[in-house]
């Protein structure tokens, strides 16, 4: 097993500066992150990570809040004006940090640079591939032009963030993060930022909207989480991200020195299976023997679902930070259904499902995850590998670090792999991404690691995802889900993870579903 351990106190001998003085601190902020952006241009990744730090800096034309319900950012609002056009109205207030408003140029320039940058890990392509045009109307209206119906639009482009045509019109990746090209609409400036090293903003005096509690912050990528702990412990920072859960209720024990916030989360950590290749890399029969993949079967994947229990991981691995999951989305999430329970625990039956699909004395098979993405990510997995022993297959485990993780995941190295995702942010991103059979010509599939198709199924996903009607929307979205889990088993649900924040006491956070952490969230307690 690939395993990388790490010093306790590992990054928390950290520079003494003024941020340290009581007067400043109530001025500025430091918090300590799980990890620092791979880098500055807004659109070179769309990842969770990253569109957080480029949410400082600059501002999408809608931005999604704490509950990711849509608000004014740059936009005053966003409606349909028929299912093709959708009309945009700027707010006149809005300014970049150089001063220009924003204009219908700015939006048509950030909509074709998003989607294609060079060498990106994870493309915005998704948002902007629907967009056949932007077209001005007045100084402070435009409308965008789609090719199809795309009910999720506004809530693709909150992720997209809005940049100047001036500033970002032959400026590179490099430019962004040397801060050359940083300008943008948002509530803080770019001052200073390394790879690996802090991110440190200052508070924008010309922002259009409310002002951020603090003048100066700045991130501190602290990747051990027992690191972030002690760092918040010794004072070094005021407030840190993805606690522990130990160490998140002795946190909330200690009421005199620290605060606590937590949200439940959107992101689904799951099992994703090989359902696809008849000879999978991981899957072996008992002797060490080639077998033909097992994971193709239904019934094989409804057995190692049934032989999981979620409520042992929730309460033991998870001490209560966590939420079993039988659907796509937490509970009130837009497309979930009411009556979609988690799996229950029921290892007879999955022993008799086993034997019905031919496999009595089980199988060989590995469980592949990371070791440092998700809280007890590690912990997880090897719990799940002892479940599955004790259903009868011969069971190894192998974690490594995250990017060597997300490399091979990417590159289908895996059978079985824990994975986790959030959709954005009705249950149609899930579907679109991880059930979907892989499209490059679509755009659908992108994440499907198990590579399960189904061809009704997809042509669900497809009515949904061009269909305006929330309730109609709504109704495919719940019909594909269904048959993608309980008929199929496309995948394994575990459970929905708790988001959680600690912070010296004087700080608040308003804790957030999609998992952000951002300075502007932050604020100071009442005295």
């Amino acid at each position: 097993m690939i395993r990388t351990f790490r010093a306790a106190l590992l990054g928390t001998a950290l520079l003494a500066s003024p941020w340290a003085t009581p007067v400043m601190a109530q001025e500025n902020i430091r918090i300590g992150v799980e990890a620092g952006p791979t880098s500055l241009d807004p659109h070179f990744a769309s990842l969770i990570t990253n569109i957080a730090f480029a949410r400082h800096v600059f501002q999408p034309l809608m931005e999604q809040d704490a509950k990711q319900d849509l608000r004014p950012a740059i936009a005053l609002s966003m409606r349909a004006v028929d299912e093709l056009t959708w009309e945009v109205k700027l707010d006149p207030a809005a300014r970049f940090h150089d001063g220009a408003p924003v204009t219908a140029e700015d939006i048509a320039f950030t909509i074709g640079r998003a989607g294609d940058v060079p060498n990106s890990p994870s493309s915005f392509r998704y948002a902007t591939r629907p967009i056949a045009g932007v077209d001005t109307v007045d100084a402070t209206t435009i409308r965008i032009r789609t090719t199809q119906p795309t009910p999720l639009l506004p809530n693709f482009l909150a992720l997209v963030m809005i940049v100047s045509k001036k500033h970002g019109e032959g400026a590179s990746t490099a430019d962004y993060n040397a801060g050359r090209a940083m300008i943008g609409t948002g509530p803080f400036r770019h001052v200073s930022w390394q790879p690996g090293s802090p991110v440190v903003m200052e508070r924008n005096p010309a922002f259009a909207g409310a002002a951020p509690a603090f003048q100066r912050v700045e991130f501190r990528p602290i990747a051990n989480a027992g690191a972030r702990v002690a760092a918040l412990q010794a004072g070094d920072v005021d407030l840190i991200e993805i606690v522990p859960p130990d160490h998140f209720a002795r946190f909330k024990a200690e009421a005199a020195r620290f605060a606590t916030a937590e949200s439940p989360s959107n992101r689904l950590i799951f099992l994703t299976l090989d359902s696809d290749r008849e000879d999978s890399p991981f899957i072996r029969g008992r002797d060490g023997a080639r077998i033909a993949n097992p994971l193709r079967d239904p019934r094989v994947r409804r057995a190692l679902s049934l032989a999981i229990n979620r409520d042992a991981i929730v309460s033991r691995i998870m001490q209560g930070q966590a939420l079993a999951a039988g659907d796509l989305g937490p509970p009130g999430y837009f497309g979930t259904s009411p009556d979609l329970r988690p799996t229950p625990f029921d290892l007879d039956q999955a022993k008799r499902l086993l034997a019905e699909a031919g496999f009595p004395n089980g199988f060989a098979v590995q469980i592949n995850g990371p070791n440092d993405r998700y809280t007890n990510d590690e912990q997880v997995v090897q719990a799940i590998a002892q479940m599955w022993t004790r259903l009868g297959l011969a069971t190894t485990v192998e974690t490594k670090t995250r990017s060597m993780w997300l490399s091979e995941a990417a590159q289908l190295r895996y059978s079985v792999n824990l994975a986790g995702f959030s959709p954005n942010p009705e249950l149609l991103g899930m579907l679109e991404t991880q059930i979907h059979s892989w499209n490059t010509t679509l755009g659908l599939g992108t994440a499907n690691r198990g590579r399960f198709s189904n061809a009704e199924i997809d042509a669900i996903i497809q009515r949904a995802r061009t269909t305006i009607d929330d309730d109609q929307r709504r109704a495919l979205t719940q019909q594909a889900t269904r048959m993608a889990l309980v008929d199929h088993t496309a995948l394994i649900p575990l459970y929905f993870p708790v988001n959680t924040w600690a912070m010296r006491r004087g700080f608040t956070y308003e804790a957030r579903t999609d998992e952000m952490t951002l300075a502007f969230s932050a604020g100071r307690a009442p005295r």
